[in-house]
């Protein structure tokens, strides 16, 4: 279950821990390794992603909590994990990160819409990507000229993204709630990023 809350008016601490809970994974864990990370401020808006993941011929589940407070994006995964040499019994792992929302660069908002032609409609898939210079990619090619002849080197050319976080939900697997819940919350993130 995805669920996403943007209203700015009252603190969504609650909502967010019943959304965690309804997912049905780990809830105690999972709402315990984000409210550390929020640390007690005000939650203006979340997204709660659950899905699974295949491990060669396994299922195993991944959950994503999103959080946005007045001054922080807060990102929490929780995966589970079979048992290995030092951890015997099968555990999971909860990785959080605080990010200063003066520190995010972009916020990316890619909508897929079906049949455009027809006019708006919801879309039917959405990815939100963000950026703050924690992880950055760096695409490069062979450089060359308009000089079809030419076979100097011309050296490399490329792009650097910045792509920390990157999250996509479709209608079809995920329902149409989770899609606009993800729009939802991207465009709370990008109306406080502005101004950070």
């Amino acid at each position: 279950m995805r669920t996403s809350r943007t209203t700015e008016d009252r603190d969504r601490t609650l909502e967010l821990r019943h959304a965690i809970e309804r997912t049905g994974y780990y809830p105690e864990v999972v709402a315990d390794g984000v409210d550390s990370a929020v640390a007690g401020e005000q939650v203006v808006s979340f997204f709660v992603h659950h899905e699974p993941t295949f491990e060669r011929d396994e299922v195993r589940r991944h959950l994503s909590v999103i959080v946005l407070t007045p001054t922080r994006l807060v990102l929490a995964h929780t995966d589970e994990h079979t048992g290995d040499d030092l951890l015997p019994e099968p555990y999971t792992s909860t990785s959080t990160e605080a990010v200063s929302l003066s520190a995010v660069k972009s916020v990316v908002v890619t909508r897929m819409i079906a049949n455009p032609t027809s006019g708006p409609s919801q879309p039917a898939e959405a990815v939100l990507t963000i950026g703050w210079g924690g992880v950055s990619r760096l695409d490069l090619e062979p450089a060359g000229c308009s000089d079809p002849e030419c076979d100097a080197d011309h050296g490399y050319t490329g792009v650097l993204a910045s792509d920390d976080f990157s999250l996509r939900v479709s209608s079809a697997a995920d329902g149409g709630d989770a899609v606009t819940g993800l729009l939802s919350f991207a465009e709370s993130l990008s109306a406080r990023t502005h101004t950070a």
